[in-house]
């Protein structure tokens, strides 16, 4: 017992007294008090070999969250949107997984009312997301970042009449045709409110189903599209991007995560890879398409 106290650096009697306690908790004696000394109980015994197997896998523990602080192991489910998921996610993959490719990096995409579900059923840790303005992800359980603006720019065949300006203004395109998305997708109200801002009311010519399709239209002379910028990951040969200016909205690309949870070290490192790459795509020094 004054081993134990000196090793502890406890008195005495406080050592006695926690021996006391355990034994008041387990329901019997563990030590077996003699004149010259005491020995431990079959229950002694018993606590002092589970102790050494408790401490063991504590060290152990302490090893394996070292490993995750440290990114050397650990998990990360991300969700993302196409036009992400075809721009800026793959650069920003390709660097994670090359600093810290013992995470274990799961990605799920999906349309927004997807992603928000799974951010709050938690089977993403994050997840990004976009909004314009009329229509906010106004979520007080999220915590939101935002990470770039993504503008709008427009589309047109590589024989159109602007196909070679260095920018244009709704106002120039009164009386095009247009091609937009179908079943309602953001970007025909985009369309809406800007040619209504400018004063006439859009000719739709097709709706496509993805902006690859709608890429095929307008390559063929069908029509002109309001694109945002991400969308154009894979640029055909035979389209032209027109810079629009200020003249259309933009959306918000943002992180998310549920405000109620504290980010682990992989949600950290892939908020700071998604920063850079999200900088480096608003400053114009990473461009997609020719």
């Amino acid at each position: 017992m004054t081993g134990a106290a000196d090793s502890l650096g406890y008195s005495l009697s406080a050592v006695s007294q926690q021996v006391r306690k355990l034994e008041a908790e387990v329901g019997m004696p563990v030590l077996d008090r003699r004149p010259r000394g005491v020995t431990l109980t079959d229950a002694g015994l018993a606590i002092v070999e589970h102790g050494e197997v408790i401490a063991r896998q504590l060290a152990a523990l302490d090893v394996r969250l070292a490993d995750i602080a440290g990114l050397h192991e650990g998990s990360l489910r991300l969700g993302t949107f196409p036009t992400a998921g075809a721009s800026i996610l793959p650069v920003a993959v390709t660097r994670f997984t090359a600093a810290h490719p013992g995470v274990n990096l799961n990605l799920r995409s999906a349309r927004i009312s997807g992603l928000l579900a799974m951010l709050q059923a938690h089977d993403v840790e994050q997840a990004l997301l976009w909004d314009y303005e009329w229509s906010p992800v106004d979520d007080p359980s999220l915590t939101v970042e935002q990470l770039m603006t993504d503008p709008t720019v427009l589309l047109v065949s590589a024989d159109h009449r602007l196909a070679g300006a260095r920018g244009a203004t709704m106002a120039d395109l009164v009386g095009e045709r247009w091609i937009t998305r179908a079943e309602h997708h953001p970007v025909v109200e985009v369309l809406r409110r800007s040619a209504h801002a400018a004063g006439f009311e859009p000719n739709i010519a097709f709706e496509a189903h993805d902006y690859q399709e709608a890429q095929g239209m307008v390559a063929v002379g069908l029509g002109v599209a309001l694109v945002p910028r991400l969308a154009l990951a894979n640029l055909r040969a035979d389209v032209r991007v027109v810079p629009l200016g200020g003249s259309t909205p933009s959306r918000r690309i943002f992180l998310a995560r549920a405000a109620s949870r504290v980010p682990t070290p992989p949600e950290i490192a892939m908020r700071d890879v998604l920063r850079a790459v999200s900088a480096e795509v608003a400053q114009g020094s990473r461009l997609y398409g020719p």
